[in-house]
């Protein structure tokens, strides 16, 4: 995501996606401090979560009833051992309720502080002092993740747990421009330009992680989490065609060669996940990620070659990626400068209450502000924009009659309704 300023199909394609919709806000009377991510509840139909950007966690109640409430439930402006830093693209990113809260009171959340004057990126849990009031106890800090950062752009900061009930994460390439830092093709001794997939809840049949200084640990010493055994690169020993050493390798990564993945979901009748993936100076990309996938940054952008010293396509625009014979995962949809250039992934809309919308992935880019519906029909994939809103910084639904909603940082929540 560029913050402030922020790539779709080598054609742009009207297919016949839905019914004329509009924007509204969702919560007429309510208001939020830069929202930048919205985030259920698990299992509730009334209450959703709002991520404030500068620090502070809503959960907004009521809904499905005539009347909305808002209600402060965390604040992490001053983290124990740091300073929070919101500048640019940092700041209070993510939140994930345990799939289980109401009985292990467990919150995630991805945040952006300054320790000793040094960038990180952190991954910490935070146990609720009222899991019927969704209350966090912010002295209950246990770090999972605190990566130190090289830059402050291209943070990720997505975190949701997956149909199989373990902790997705996602985290961009550490910034600068063309991947100066060389992450996205690294497996191995870094937090960078992936999705993580980790177990918070430390399961027996699961592995520790392999060492690494970003990795939190207990009490007792022991890692403050499990890594699945099933992950794709466990015991991996090569990777772009070249040899790592499987006790180095982060093998809580699930996917891989991602710049910034702003934004994913799952599917919640299907679990597929889809991803927003912000590009260079070119291309955007909507991406399927899948277990192991590789999605070629910064071999490519988007579907196309990437060319660090013509990365803006001044002598000559770039050719299409041979995803055949490098084993790159192709995006399922890219959009040009002409469209917008820094994407929001979104959300597949399940609610029946906008004819057409149902089971299209809705997406937005943050700098244009166009809002698109995107669907298979024929084997291809196909775009049309549906609506406009300006800093659109994410996506989610309404749990009451399964709206999307779209948090935009200018302050409101809102939601695509039928004209």
């Amino acid at each position: 995501m560029r913050i402030i300023a922020l790539s779709l199909l080598a054609v742009a394609v009207r297919a016949p996606l839905p019914a004329e919709v509009a924007l509204e806000p969702a919560f007429p009377k309510l208001f939020f401090s830069q929202p930048v991510a919205i985030s259920p509840v698990p299992g509730d139909k009334q209450r959703l979560l709002v991520v404030e950007k500068n620090g502070t966690l809503q959960v907004v109640e009521g809904l499905g009833s005539a009347v909305q409430t808002k209600r402060k439930i965390f604040d992490i402006t001053q983290p124990r051992d740091g300073k929070l830093e919101v500048g640019g693209e940092c700041g209070f990113l993510g939140v994930a309720l345990h799939p289980q809260y109401a009985k292990n009171s467990q919150v995630y959340v991805y945040y952006s502080l300054k320790i000793d004057g040094k960038l990180h990126q952190r991954v910490s849990s935070f146990r609720l002092s009222d899991a019927s009031s969704l209350q966090v106890d912010p002295t209950t800090e246990q770090v999972l993740i605190s990566q130190q950062d090289p830059a402050g752009n291209h943070n990720g900061g997505d975190l949701h747990f997956g149909p199989d009930g373990y902790l997705y994460i996602s985290a961009g390439d550490g910034g600068g421009g063309g991947d100066p830092y060389d992450s996205a093709r690294q497996i191995a001794d870094r937090f960078l330009a992936a999705v993580f997939r980790i177990d918070v809840d430390r399961l027996d049949r699961n592995l520790a992680p392999n060492p690494h200084p970003a990795v939190g640990s207990l009490p007792d010493g022991k890692p403050a989490y499990h890594v699945p055994s099933d992950n794709p690169f466990v015991g991996a020993r090569s990777h772009r065609g070249l040899e790592v050493d499987p006790a180095k390798v982060r093998t809580e990564i699930w996917a891989t060669g991602l710049r910034n993945a702003w934004r994913f979901s799952f599917d919640p009748k299907t679990g597929v996940c889809y991803a927003g993936d912000v590009g260079q100076n070119l291309y955007e990309e909507i991406d399927i990620l899948v277990p192991g996938g590789d999605y070629g940054w910064s071999v490519l952008e988007g579907d196309h070659v990437f060319n660090k010293k013509d990365a803006g396509g001044k002598k000559a625009m770039p050719s299409k990626g041979d995803h055949t014979a490098s084993k790159f995962q192709a995006p399922i949809h890219e959009y040009d400068r002409k469209l917008g250039n820094s994407v929001t992934g979104g959300v597949v809309c399940r609610g029946d209450r906008v004819p057409g919308l149902e089971g299209a992935y809705v997406f937005g880019d943050f700098a244009s502000g166009r809002i698109f519906a995107l669907r298979k029909k024929g084997g291809a994939w196909q775009s049309e924009q549906i609506a406009k809103d300006l800093t659109v910084a994410g996506f989610g639904h309404d749990p009451s009659n399964g709206d999307v909603l779209v948090a935009s940082l200018a302050g409101q929540v809102k939601r695509i309704v039928r004209k």
